[in-house]
């Protein structure tokens, strides 16, 4: 075949070709080029602390227990972080792991500011001796404080610590109305219950009807005072009657 019938041929093939198709996906690639070269761009850029700072965090609510150290530490992370790519469910989870964080909020404030809000545990109780329950009856741990010293004992299986606090509630306030002060409570693994007054009094409540049982010592008190000895201990155990332990160690140490 000549030459010039070869060339005859080629251009009868460019004619058949559809040209419009192949500039329209060689356009189509060059978008799509473009878009993913700028989005690599942009995500460059947000994730880039030093094009996109974070200028403040502000840290609000009410704190006794919890340092400025503390939080500091604890936000690290979101520092290190540009304002757009700072995993706000990470801090969250490092300021909630501090001993006397119960919950905190983190979001962003445009352009460049975090709000951290923290709401501290409530203590209302030390349990089982090295623990503390709050307000929810949820146990937790942390160092202690002076100024929580003076909060009642509670003990008892952990499963059971808002059972507890809750019969806590209700017996002080009975005792209160009478003139005591309900000082500790223990719920033993048999569930059995075992209260303690301000004064230094063991009371024996049993598993069941704690409330009426109580009653039953308050009324019974007035008499139980008269006696010289003074009252260690009385166990209210039985359907009708009670027994009394007398501190016999006082009473000869009063007597000196």
């Amino acid at each position: 075949m000549s030459w010039s019938n070869k060339g005859r041929q080629l251009k009868q093939k460019l004619k058949q070709v559809d040209w419009y198709l192949y500039f329209g996906l060689l356009f189509l690639l060059s978008v799509l080029a473009t878009i993913t070269w700028g989005g690599l761009k942009l995500h460059g850029l947000l994730n880039d602390a030093d094009a996109l700072p974070i200028d403040a965090v502000a840290v609000k609510g009410e704190r006794k227990f919890t340092s400025d150290q503390e939080i500091q530490m604890a936000l690290q992370s979101l520092m290190q972080s540009s304002f757009f790519n700072a995993d706000v469910v990470d801090v969250q989870r490092a300021l909630e792991e501090l001993p006397w964080v119960y919950h905190a909020s983190v979001r962003r404030e445009w352009p460049a500011k975090f709000k951290v809000t923290i709401q501290e545990q409530q203590a209302v109780a030390h349990w089982n001796g090295q623990a503390w329950l709050n307000v929810n009856g949820e146990v937790f741990d942390a160092i202690g404080y002076p100024e929580l010293t003076d909060l009642p004992m509670l003990s008892g299986p952990d499963d059971m610590a808002q059972e507890v606090l809750v019969s806590y509630g209700q017996l002080d306030e009975l005792l209160k109305i009478n003139g005591f002060k309900l000082a500790s409570l223990r719920l033993s693994p048999r569930h059995a219950w075992q209260a303690e007054l301000a004064n230094g009094i063991k009371i024996e409540l049993g598993r069941e009807d704690k409330m009426t049982r109580i009653q039953r010592f308050i009324n019974v008190y007035p008499t139980l005072q008269q006696s010289e000895r003074p009252v260690a201990k009385v166990d209210l155990r039985y359907d009708t009657g009670f027994a009394v332990g007398w501190d016999d160690t006082n009473k000869r140490t009063e007597n000196k």
